[in-house]
């Protein structure tokens, strides 16, 4: 069996640190933009959630799907179907519903509308099935969800919830989740690693503006 030349290895190991950088810079930015839970009103709050979960309880597994089908390492595959299995198994849509109902944030045709411009170009740059770009972003995805837990947890009882299963769960599974995904990306840039300086991060600025969408929401948007 050959190994990969050393070079190779070592300049995956760079581009790995500097992505890891990057999410990491995206991560802390966008929590440092959330706004105080005690300065919301109760529509803010009810509107954070709601947008959250009409993001979320639809559409996480379509894109952790759209991540199984575009990698074509079988350990990338093992480590998305592992994610996948949890999130059936556990019903974590299930979850994601109850925690709105407990903090009377079901969303509503409005909700969803708020979101659909980003959604959709998130689920538009999914459908192209490119491996290592998907990868990145939802390693970046779920190291931010981890961090967001605390966050949505507050806003929820401030709404008078005690249904906190999903966030308890969450602010787990995804340490977990996280790390396989960069482990995910790892396999799969050893056999194909991204072309342009540029690409592996469209995912992320694509999320990071719905995530923006979601916890700062403006009633005027442009047409």
């Amino acid at each position: 069996m050959t190994s990969e030349p050393a070079c190779v290895v070592k300049s995956n190991e760079s581009m790995i640190a500097a992505i890891k950088g990057y999410i990491d810079r995206a991560t802390d930015d966008l929590l440092a933009s959330l706004r105080d839970p005690g300065q919301l009103s109760a529509e803010e709050r009810r509107g954070i959630i709601a947008r959250y979960t009409a993001v979320l309880e639809g559409n996480f597994i379509y894109w952790m799907t759209g991540a199984y089908i575009s990698v074509g390492s079988e350990e990338a595959r093992a480590k998305i179907m592992d994610n996948l299995r949890e999130e059936v198994r556990d019903c974590h849509p299930g979850m994601m519903r109850r925690f709105a109902i407990a903090a009377h944030a079901i969303p509503t045709d409005a909700d969803a509308q708020a979101v659909h411009r980003d959604l959709m170009n998130v689920r538009l740059f999914i459908g192209r099935l490119s491996a290592v770009p998907i990868l990145v972003t939802m390693a970046f995805f779920e190291g931010f969800i981890q961090k967001f837990m605390t966050y949505l947890a507050d806003l929820a009882r401030r709404q008078g919830s005690m249904e906190m299963e999903y966030t308890d769960v969450h602010g787990v599974c995804d340490i977990t989740h996280t790390q396989e995904l960069y482990r995910a990306l790892e396999a799969e840039m050893a056999l194909a690693p991204p072309t342009a300086t540029h690409e592996p991060f469209e995912g992320v600025e694509l999320l990071r503006g719905l995530i923006q969408n979601i916890v700062v929401h403006k009633a005027v948007r442009e047409s």
